[in-house]
């Protein structure tokens, strides 16, 4: 069997298809195997996360490496704009320089030279989507380099690895934006197909609901990268600390957040409202820290009000047939919103209902009972001790 085939064949039947690293890997062992005088194999590909650029993987014979870069700063580094990676993104075409000279305008190359390479060849991979990078190079040691056979066979290798490359980015792009627009626990269901229009499961879950307060006067005051730059601050810190308390944001809602805890596999009803305190106390502590250092530079504070209650929830899509949202509904979601509402009539910070009080080892300020919006009967209604807000 020729060798194209013979990869073809291993790609189709014995590669290890879990991960990108474990791929890459074997490819690049069947590649040698076949007589390309490999000694080193990079592979780039680049996702779509708002924190994570792409990854980069490194293979030797003698080691396997793997980097995230930098979403931030990875088009405007160095590394990148003095590499062959910029050269194949922007012509669409394969790169190629025998390494006989110092390369001082490509440090990579540089450094492989001095490291006993003779030769270096990068090839775009043929990927379905063209607007992200997707590339794959080889370096060798031999002292003629890379002879036109061992080239040609290596750029029909990159081409037959090219779709199950694809298959790992679109699948790695799908996950991350459902995280990052969801949450990764919804985004789990949706990837499991929970997408039918009025499908709902019962959950029981803490909610978790806050707004910025002075949002409206700011927003006319400001100019709008400045109302930007505050809101995203405010949200950053409930993200943070929902998340380490085992909570997810569900939306934001202008100003607002939307968060819940939801009870374990044994509907763990104390231990989800548990968490859901902890984090409404880190928060305001938080808060507090981000506003002396707000206050200090001249900047406004980040003022808000949070309610807290628990029950049992709706959690699943609604929406119209072709726009979706998969979010929490229920009358314990209203309640949440009318405890939010009384926060800001009492100028109180944080808010906790009866249900959720009574879950909790820890003791609150009892406020008294008040009349809730659609609520028939005058409501218990706690807060934090101004020590732990």
């Amino acid at each position: 069997m020729d060798h194209v085939g013979a990869l073809a064949r291993w790609l189709a039947d014995e590669a290890p298809h879990d991960t990108v690293n474990g791929l890459f890997a074997g490819f690049c062992e069947e590649v040698v195997r076949s007589g390309a005088p490999v000694w080193r194999a990079s592979l780039g590909l680049e996702v779509l996360h708002p924190e994570v650029s792409g990854w980069q993987h490194v293979w030797t014979s003698e080691s396997l490496s793997m980097h995230e870069a930098d979403r931030a700063t990875a088009a405007t580094s160095p590394s990148y704009i003095n590499s062959p990676t910029r050269i194949v993104d922007e012509a669409g075409e394969p790169f190629r320089r025998r390494l006989e000279a110092p390369c001082p305008d490509l440090p990579l190359l540089e450094e492989l030279r001095l490291a006993g390479g003779t030769d270096y060849v990068m090839y775009p991979l043929p990927f379905l989507d063209r607007t992200r990078t997707a590339v794959i190079s080889f370096a060798t040691r031999d002292p003629q380099g890379f002879d036109l056979t061992a080239l040609d066979r290596l750029e029909r290798a990159a081409r037959l690895l090219s779709p199950y490359l694809e298959r790992h980015v679109l699948r790695r792009i799908a996950v991350d934006l459902l995280d990052t627009y969801v949450g990764p626990r919804t985004g789990q269901r949706i990837i499991e197909g929970r997408v039918d229009r009025g499908g709902v499961e019962m959950i029981e879950a803490a909610i978790w609901f806050a707004d910025l307060r002075g949002f409206t006067l700011l927003s006319e005051q400001s100019p709008i990268p400045a109302v930007l730059t505050h809101l995203n601050a405010w949200f950053g810190i409930i993200g943070e600390v929902v998340e380490a308390h085992g909570g997810e944001v569900l939306k934001f809602i202008g100003d607002a957040v939307l968060a819940i805890f939801p009870t374990s596999v044994e509907r763990d009803r104390m231990a989800a409202c548990r968490k859901a305190l902890a984090a409404a106390q880190e928060f305001c502590r938080r808060s507090e820290d981000e506003n002396i250092l707000r206050r200090a530079s001249g900047s406004p504070p980040l003022e808000h009000g949070l309610a807290l209650h628990v029950g049992e929830v709706a959690y699943g899509n609604v929406g119209a047939s072709h726009r979706l949202d998969f979010t929490v509904i229920g009358p314990a979601v209203n309640r949440a919103s009318r405890l939010l509402d009384l926060a800001k009539r009492l100028n109180r910070p944080v808010i906790v209902s009866h249900a959720l009080a009574r879950e909790v080892d820890q003791p609150l300020v009892d406020l008294g009972r008040y009349r809730l919006r659609d609520v028939e009967k005058p409501q218990p209604v706690f807060t934090l001790h101004q020590t732990d807000s």
